[in-house]
């Protein structure tokens, strides 16, 4: 344990009088509990007040080497990949290379049906709110998926002839809404998306071991994904899955460390302006909305509130073995990072954590 964790051990220790175990060990037990030495696991880091007071690997990354998981290993973090075609996004549009209110048509001019796409705006796209069906399994069967990259997975979204709904008045969660954002970065920048995140994010947010699938996942110091299957683990990643070589959606490979990094970027203004990161992490309201729950989505982010009235701002990842959560509330200096390979109870852990620091978090509706 870092002297960080350790200051916070004591002080902790001291302000509860030994009335209960201090909070870092109280979340370390929790893990210890879900994961096993042996198996699959996870890496978890939590930040309270400015100071990290739990960073630690559970389990082990592969079975085969036996490598053991810390908080240095790359773990696929599914669809908080999305903030990451977000921010880019927003990144552009802050320099005038596009607007976040230009239609789908101005970048996509071979939709089926033209009119579809001169509804459905990029903003639209950002907040899962474009009414585009994913027809791609209808179109395309599973041993295409498994190869199949952005562009292989926003072509059958051209072919849509209707919407489900008029933009902008529901919510529906849309993977392949990201897999055309990222291919609309391409075409603003002539080059390939992968490196204007990392030109804009992974470099400035101090993110050097950090990667995203650009067809194969990477192929040394990331931690492979598993399903249970009895008491045995089965390997479920690129090869396995459909749809994982698609990057747009969930293709970027991340370590807790560099999630905290990004982060603390964002925060800090080394990415977006901070009014803008502010602006993208805030509900986006629509009029008329029909949903059957009010909106709760920013540029990407999930955003709730807990009971004091403090901002939520989350994403969840899943993606064939591996799980992820990312919450962070700014005004109590709090994140939690907890990347896996292999499925665990995530939502009830989320909500634990957040009672073991007296916070309550209001209901918010977290895709798989």
């Amino acid at each position: 344990m870092n002297k960080v964790c350790l200051l916070a051990l004591i002080l902790l220790s001291a302000c509860s009088g030994n009335k209960s175990k201090p909070l870092p060990y109280q979340i370390d037990e929790l893990f210890l509990q879900e994961f096993k030495d042996n198996e699959p696991g996870g890496a978890v880091l939590v930040i309270l007040n400015g100071d990290t007071i739990l960073k630690k690997g559970y389990g082990i990354s592969d079975i085969q080497s036996k490598q053991r998981i810390t908080p240095s290993t790359l773990f696929n973090v599914g669809s908080i990949s999305k903030t990451f075609v977000s921010n880019t996004i927003l990144s552009l549009a802050a320099e005038g290379k596009l607007n976040v209110n230009d239609s789908l048509y101005k970048y996509f001019s071979d939709f089926k049906n033209p009119v579809i796409a001169k509804k459905v705006k990029l903003h639209h796209m950002l907040t899962h709110t474009s009414g585009l069906p994913d027809n791609r399994r209808v179109l395309l069967d599973s041993v295409y998926l498994l190869t199949a990259k952005d562009q292989e997975n926003w072509n059958p979204i051209l072919q849509n002839d209707s919407l489900l709904f008029e933009p902008g008045t529901k919510f529906e969660y849309s993977n392949p809404a990201f897999n055309g954002l990222a291919l609309i970065i391409e075409k603003i920048t002539s080059k390939k998306w992968q490196e204007v995140v990392k030109e804009r994010i992974f470099i400035p947010a101090k993110m050097p071991t950090s990667k995203i699938t650009d067809g194969p996942y990477p192929q040394s110091d990331v931690a492979h994904g598993y399903i249970k299957s009895g008491t045995t683990f089965i390997e479920k990643d690129y090869g396995e899955e459909p749809t994982f070589a698609a990057a747009g959606n969930g293709g970027v490979w991340s370590s807790v460390n560099e999630l905290a990094n990004y982060e603390m970027a964002l925060r800090e203004g080394k990415i977006l302006k901070k009014d803008l990161v502010e602006h993208s992490r805030s509900i986006m309201h629509y009029s008329p909305w029909k949903g059957d729950v009010p909106p709760f989505i920013g540029y990407s982010w999930f955003v709730s509130q807990t009971t004091d009235s403090a901002k939520i701002v989350s994403h969840t990842g899943a993606q064939g073995g591996f799980h992820a959560d990312f919450v962070s509330i700014p005004e109590k200096g709090f994140l939690y990072v907890v990347l896996c390979n292999r499925s665990f109870p995530r939502k009830e852990f989320r909500k634990k954590i957040l009672e073991m620091i007296n916070l309550k978090p209001q209901e918010l509706y977290t895709p798989r």
